[in-house]
């Protein structure tokens, strides 16, 4: 029977979290402003080993409730949600993010008009702490998530912005772990399977900035051990991979007109800070690229999710 006909929530809010309670305080007040009302939805915090359980925090949202998945990971953890899961329309958002008013309304109404959409990807703008974003702020400005580019190049959506019929994972599974891009490998397998990723536009997200040049190398430490991860291990691929990290190191050039006409960017000097990040983090993910291809104890610092 349908969740909604049967009295229960017609979209539920998947949110996994690991030490950011004051980030998760204000995702959750972004779900409390929803237009649509709370005895429509439902939000699972999945708790997923913070040093401090965000219990204090949940419990001001009525709306919310707090599980604990042990095994680390996001992949993990969202999977938790949807075992627990009332609504027949699942969205995920990370608890760093902020929910436009009309989030969870524009899902609904996307997937009412597109009845044969299985898998929703809606827009994600990323946004610095202040009016004067440092280098890697600058940097995440222009290169943050990008869902247009990754829905449309490559077949997925970021799950800080994702909503997905139930009968999706009933057919085509669950998460992955750890050991890959679990939004880009379950994205590629439900496309393979016949539930291609569809754009929401008006389904808004914001997302903050990565503030530091550590929390970008963090961040492409895993996707570069990841992607390695999701490669066939052939010679061919091997060398293919090995070029790649070589031109990738050479590439910052060629950036330069997309961070001049960028719309996220205001000023002479944050778009010399946004190319000067392009220059670092190429450079350093050319350099982890070659680690993996020649140094595989490297590729545990993608196993770092909740254990750093």
């Amino acid at each position: 029977m349908d969740s909604a006909a049967a009295g229960g929530p017609e979209i539920s809010v998947v949110v996994p979290h690991l030490n950011q309670p004051d980030l998760l305080e204000i995702c959750l007040a972004s779900l409390a402003a929803q237009t649509l009302p709370p005895d429509r939805f439902e939000v699972i915090i999945v708790d997923n080993g913070s040093g401090r359980l965000p219990a204090a925090e949940v419990a001001h949202f009525p709306f919310a409730r707090l599980v604990l998945e042990p095994e680390p990971g996001p992949g993990p953890a969202r999977n938790r949600g949807i075992a627990l899961a009332r609504a027949g329309i699942i969205a995920f958002l990370d608890s760093d993010c902020i929910a436009d008013p009309r989030w969870l309304a524009t899902l609904l109404e996307t997937f009412a008009a597109q009845p044969e959409t299985g898998v929703l990807g809606g827009r994600v703008t990323i946004f610095a702490a202040g009016p004067r974003p440092n280098v890697a702020e600058a940097f995440d400005l222009v290169y943050g998530i990008r869902q247009e580019v990754t829905i449309a190049r490559h077949r997925f959506a970021a799950t800080a912005n994702l909503a997905v019929r139930r009968e999706v994972f009933d057919a085509v599974g669950l998460f992955a772990g750890l050991a890959v891009s679990e939004d880009m490998e379950w994205g590629q397998r439900a496309d393979a399977a016949g539930w291609p990723t569809r754009l929401a536009p008006g389904a808004l997200v914001r997302h903050p900035a990565r503030d530091s040049m550590a929390a970008l190398r963090k961040q492409w430490d895993r996707h570069v051990s990841h992607f390695w991860s999701m490669r066939p291990k052939t010679t061919k691929s091997s060398a293919i991979w090995i070029a790649h990290a070589v031109a990738i190191a050479g590439s910052p050039l060629a950036e330069i007109p997309r961070i001049l006409g960028s719309d996220r960017l205001s000023g002479t000097r944050q778009r010399l800070d946004a190319f000067r990040g392009v220059v670092a983090m190429r450079g350093y993910r050319s350099r982890r690229m070659l680690e993996e291809a020649f140094r595989p104890e490297s590729h545990a610092r993608a196993t770092r999710w909740n254990r750093s």
